[in-house]
């Protein structure tokens, strides 16, 4: 579990094929990370994996099939910027969201412009999670947890912080960009059992967000 709070930015060292899957070694920089250790879960721009190597500053992961076929990890390259989250534990401060690193979807970048104080984002992502998503909810985007300031069908918007932006791979993102999407649990959870009411005769209507506020969510 995570909280979408990024506390390095790392770098993709060395990239080895292991048949279908994929070795990655990943540098990083702070010093918060200097006890990682083998068997822990960390988050790579979104992505939970397991490290599998240490060695000083860097750590290997292996990254499978399914994982490369769901996420941008399969596009990175030596030289690829990458989002770093440790696991949480249970007494740190909840300063995101619940974030599970396992993503969704890879969302594209249709729009990203700096304004005076901030810069606006926007995402167009698979139709069929657009029921996960309302707004002012929040949203993981490469690991990063988010707040939803529009949305309009598949095409959601976020109001991105200067500080966000410094510390993150934001920086390095540009219209047409792909990035991993991960929508807020709760939601998922909440149109899964109204999904299932439905289906059991009561309703018959589509789940949508118009709906979920109908029903009292």
């Amino acid at each position: 579990m995570f909280t979408g709070i990024i506390k390095d930015v790392g770098t993709v060292k060395n990239v080895a094929r292991r048949g279908n899957g994929l070795r990655l070694t990943i540098e990083f920089q702070s010093e918060q990370f200097d006890d990682l250790s083998v068997d822990e879960s960390i988050s790579l721009s979104g992505a939970c994996q397991t490290v599998v190597a240490v060695h000083g500053k860097t750590f290997e992961v292996d990254t499978v099939e399914e994982t490369l076929k769901k996420t941008t990890l399969g596009s990175w390259r030596v030289g690829t910027k990458v989002n770093l989250e440790r696991a949480v534990r249970a007494s740190d401060r909840m300063g995101g969201h619940y974030v599970q690193g396992h993503v969704d979807c890879v969302g594209e970048i249709t729009e990203f412009r700096q304004l005076s104080a901030s810069w606006l984002c926007k995402i167009r992502f698979d139709e069929q999670f657009e029921p996960y998503i309302v707004p002012v909810g929040s949203i993981a985007v490469d690991g990063i947890s988010l707040t939803v300031a529009d949305l309009q069908r598949n095409v959601f918007t976020v109001a991105i912080i200067p500080y966000t932006y410094e510390h993150t791979t934001l920086k390095e993102r540009s219209v047409g960009d792909k990035v991993n999407l991960e929508f807020d649990i709760l939601g998922k959870y909440v149109a899964k059992q109204v999904q299932a009411f439905m289906q059991g005769g009561r309703f018959s209507a589509p789940l949508t967000e118009a709906r979920l506020k109908e029903l009292g969510y």
